[in-house]
C-alpha cells in the first residue's frame, strides 16, 4: 500500500528532472550531475530551519462493519533545481524553477492516483523556495502530498 505508492511516486516521469530518488536511494548528498532532483521524503523532514506540522490524519475506519478502511499519509516530493552560491539570489533560477513546477504537475496529472496506488486524487501543497539538503542551500520546491490509501 504505502510502498506501491512511494515507488509509483519516484517513477513520476517529469520532463527536466535528470534524476528521482525513491526511498531506497535517497543520497545523503548531490552533486551538480544529478540535478535537478526529485527526492521523495515519506519523513516530515527539517527543510530550510521550519518544521512542517501538519500531519496525516492517521487510520480511520467507518462505523459500518465490514466497512472500508483507509489510511491518510503526508509525502514530501523534494524538487532540488541548482546549488545557491554564498550570497546570490535565486533570480536567475526563477523561469527554471516555474517550468519545472509546471512539468511537474503535468505528470501528476497523467497519474493522479499513482496509477491505482491512492484511493482518491493526490492533493498537493507546492512550496517553492531555497532548501538546505547536505549542508547546502538549494533553489527548489516542496511538493506536499496528503495521501489517502485502503488499510
Amino acid at each position: 500500500m504505502f510502498r506501491t505508492a512511494l515507488t509509483q511516486l519516484a517513477a513520476l516521469s517529469v520532463m527536466g528532472i535528470t534524476f528521482n530518488f525513491d526511498v531506497d536511494a535517497v543520497p545523503e548528498t548531490l552533486h551538480r550531475g544529478q540535478l535537478p532532483a526529485l527526492l521523495v521524503l515519506p519523513i516530515d523532514p527539517q527543510i530550510d530551519g521550519l518544521r512542517f506540522t501538519d500531519r496525516g490524519a492517521g487510520f480511520e475506519a467507518l462505523a459500518f462493519a465490514n466497512s472500508a478502511r483507509t489510511i491518510s499519509y503526508r509525502v514530501n516530493h523534494l524538487m532540488l533545481i541548482a546549488p545557491l552560491p554564498l550570497g546570490a539570489g535565486m533570480r536567475s533560477h526563477l523561469p527554471r524553477l516555474i517550468d519545472l513546477i509546471d512539468a511537474y504537475f503535468t505528470a501528476l496529472s497523467d497519474h493522479i492516483t499513482l496509477d491505482g496506488a491512492l484511493l482518491e486524487p493526490a492533493k498537493v501543497q507546492v512550496e517553492p523556495g531555497i532548501y538546505r539538503y547536505g549542508g547546502v542551500d538549494y533553489v527548489g520546491c516542496a511538493f506536499r502530498h496528503t495521501w489517502l490509501i485502503s488499510g
